[in-house]
């Protein structure tokens, strides 16, 4: 257990927008907040809300027992809590990391923390920083059961939901990079249908309802897509890949007809292409799936 007991009190390193926000939702909830960012000037704000700018990294660790680190990367992250004097400040207390990064870096931080007596919880934030501090938000947590349930009343002022996704440190960032993998392709997906529909004359006001349209069809097919992948199978009685390797042609045709960029497409259709060229011609897209998790 940790050394140290006031649930009132909590740090936060990083004062991006993010950042800010955080610490903005922690102030509100009435808990005593010490803030430090490595460029000076972004705590003007929340000192001016009743937050507590430290002078430094390690001064702003020892206020709290609950150290709440939002920055770019773990590389970022890492210069900050690996120095000497900060790592030293930090034995005993806990971390709870919201930066983004890779399972592994949650692994290696993990390692890391335990080595020097740093207590260490992984998570993700899935929402934009309008959400935090309102019932819209949402946090996953990976890392020790026990010490995510003793922070968690701390942790719960910054709204929305949490949920704890097992003791294996990497699970949040597994998590994070999986939907973000979804969000980006989307929105990849979103800018080049916007620029091809104006092309076509199509104003980009006029698209989106339709394209929220589509988007609204797609959480019941994530849920089938999932179902037939965990159980290997993949019917394409409804939309076989054959049709669908026909359709992402007439959209590379008509963006490369307006000289419009159809890399993305294009290497959507070349993977299923390669499904069909495999004798899978009649499955559903989801097939691709398989053929990405070849080994």
């Amino acid at each position: 257990m940790s050394t140290y007991s006031d649930q009132s009190a909590v740090t936060v390193l990083g004062l991006g927008p993010m950042g800010r926000a955080l610490a903005g939702a922690f102030l509100d909830a009435g808990l005593r907040t010490t803030v430090w960012n490595r460029t000076p000037g972004r705590d003007r704000e929340l000192v001016a809300r009743g937050a507590v700018g430290a002078g430094s990294a390690e001064e702003a660790v020892a206020a709290s027992d609950l150290v709440v680190v939002c920055v770019v990367n773990y590389d970022a992250a890492d210069s900050v809590l690996r120095r000497d004097a900060v790592t030293g400040a930090l034995k005993g207390r806990t971390v709870v990391n919201l930066t983004a990064d890779t399972p592994d870096r949650a692994r290696d931080t993990a390692s890391w923390a335990a080595a020097h007596g740093v207590r260490y919880l992984d998570g993700a934030i899935m929402t934009p920083t309008t959400t935090i501090g309102t019932p819209h938000a949402v946090f996953i947590h990976s890392g020790p059961e026990d010490l995510y349930q003793e922070h968690r009343p701390a942790l719960a002022a910054l709204g929305g939901t949490h949920t704890h996704l097992g003791e294996e440190i990497g699970r949040a960032a597994a998590y994070d990079i999986a939907l973000l993998d979804i969000f980006w392709t989307s929105m990849a997906g979103y800018a080049h249908a916007l620029a091809v529909a104006q092309a076509e004359g199509v104003t980009p006001r006029e698209l989106a309802p339709f394209a929220q349209g589509i988007a609204a069809i797609l959480p019941p097919i994530f849920g089938e897509t999932a179902e037939n992948v965990e159980a290997g199978v993949f019917p394409g009685d409804g939309n076989p890949i054959t049709s669908a390797a026909s359709t992402m042609a007439h959209i590379i045709h008509a963006s490369e007809a307006h000289g419009i960029d159809a890399s993305v497409m294009r290497a959507t259709e070349g993977l299923a292409r390669r499904v069909i060229g495999l004798g899978h011609g009649a499955d559903d897209f989801s097939r691709v799936t398989d053929l990405l998790s070849r080994r």
